[in-house]
């Protein structure tokens, strides 16, 4: 140990290990690294008041006395009034998420439950920061802690495995999903607080392995969704109709599951043979009065589609009977999100499939049908609520028979399929 460190008297202050006497004013060494900076204003007026300390771990003396000297300033515009504090991460972010919920930027109970869920994971890893004392060193090194989590496992924070040492894993999309969150505060704290930057622009979001793939696409061929539904119908009659209808037009099990077949605001207009879809439904007994895409459609349902639903209407009783929801809960409520997931499992494994399918399927699937029945994208977008061409190719898969179709008709213009033209003549040679 060199002569200067061992003469150095480090004393605990304002919960630091730091030197006992200020480097410079308001500026003291801090035994493990870096500096304290402290500074003190009296409003002359009203005898007010305003401290304000940072902790600079890289940075040099003259970068902390001039440190100090901006600390000063806030301190002044603090006292006066020209400024506001600026509050721990942890208060701003729960602040912001609870002016999102009122002003219904988050209309959705899933919504609500996952910036509660995220916030949760956050806080105890960035809350205990000043908005104005986040720096890109600190969000890099959050994320690092994610890339280790999404190897090795997280500590869980679930309050039956308190004390247990728990490790779960971490996903992806997951994490991804975190930054997200992390972003939107961060960026609404920079400009809220006028902090010039934005630390979390440094966060790059972590690549996530495909969804689909050949071997499991989430959806059905064509010729697979007759036999699927059959099966569908022998096994588990009482969710045939739903499972008809999401095939049939394309929508979220989140917009089938609130819609109403009578009352003050029916969804199903039986004479009239159309559909309303303009809610949704996401988690618990919550409805929400519009749909994912905030956008109401109005769809026409054919004859055939109108006898399915009418004929699942007549085997319902009891309080299934007595309720208003077209697909109800056994005890006539809302039917919950996971309803569908068994039925399409065991539907497949009924069928020797070696498919993973979820409910999802049945959207994926109806851009398909779609498209083999020439429907136009203009009206396949229609029916299904996309919005954006980008998103109707997102839900789509390409079957084998229009590919070979497609590169039969580019390759009969060079002369390559049998000396034919895609009309079905002949080239000269």
């Amino acid at each position: 140990m060199r002569s200067s460190e061992a003469k150095t008297k480090w004393v605990t202050r304002w919960k630091y290990e730091m030197t006992a006497k200020p480097l410079r004013r308001g500026v003291w060494a801090l035994k493990d690294g870096g500096y304290l900076v402290r500074t003190r204003v009296v409003d002359p007026r009203t005898g007010k008041v305003q401290e304000l300390q940072r902790v600079l771990r890289d940075a040099t003396l003259i970068q902390a006395e001039n440190e100090r000297v901006r600390l000063q300033s806030d301190a002044r515009d603090l006292v006066s009034g020209r400024k506001q504090t600026p509050p721990q991460w942890s208060s701003y972010a729960a602040s912001l998420f609870k002016a999102k919920v009122n002003e219904g930027k988050i209309k959705s109970a899933k919504g609500r439950e996952r910036w509660s869920s995220t916030l949760a994971r956050l806080i105890p890893e960035l809350g205990h920061f000043f908005v104005d004392e986040l720096r890109p060193a600190h969000l890099i090194a959050w994320r690092d802690k994610l890339a280790v989590w999404m190897h090795e496992g997280m500590p869980s924070i679930r309050k039956s495995d308190q004390g247990k040492k728990k490790l779960v894993s971490l996903a992806p999309a997951t994490a991804n999903g975190w930054m997200s969150i992390v972003k939107v505060i961060c960026g609404a704290m920079t400009n809220h607080y006028e902090l010039g930057n934005d630390p979390s622009d440094v966060l790059e979001y972590f690549h996530v392995p495909r969804t689909y793939t050949r071997e499991q696409p989430n959806a059905l061929a064509p010729e697979q969704a007759g036999a699927f539904l059959a099966k569908m119908k022998e096994l588990y009659p009482q969710h045939y109709a739903m499972t008809f209808l999401g095939f049939a037009i394309g929508s979220r099990p989140s917009t089938l599951r609130p819609l109403r077949r009578r009352g003050q605001t029916p969804d199903l207009l039986w004479e009239e043979g159309i559909l309303l879809l303009r809610r949704s439904h996401s988690m618990g007994k919550e409805i929400m009065d519009q749909t994912k895409t905030a956008l109401d459609q109005e769809i026409p349902l054919p004859p055939a589609v109108m006898e399915v639903l009418r004929e699942h209407v007549a085997s319902l009783d009891g309080a299934m009977g007595d309720s208003d929801y077209l697909f109800p809960s056994v005890i006539g409520g809302l039917r919950a999100r996971s309803v569908l997931d068994q039925p399409f499992r065991q539907v497949v494994q009924a069928l020797k499939w070696d498919l993973k399918l979820t409910p999802k399927a049945m959207r994926r699937t109806f851009q398909d049908l779609a498209r083999r029945a020439n429907i136009h994208d203009l009206v396949t977008r229609a029916i299904s609520g996309h919005t954006t061409e980008r998103m109707q190719r997102h839900y789509s898969t390409a079957q084998n028979a229009e590919i070979l179709h497609a590169v039969g008709r580019v390759a009969g213009f060079l002369g390559g399929v049998a000396g034919e033209t895609p009309e079905g003549g002949h080239t000269t040679h």
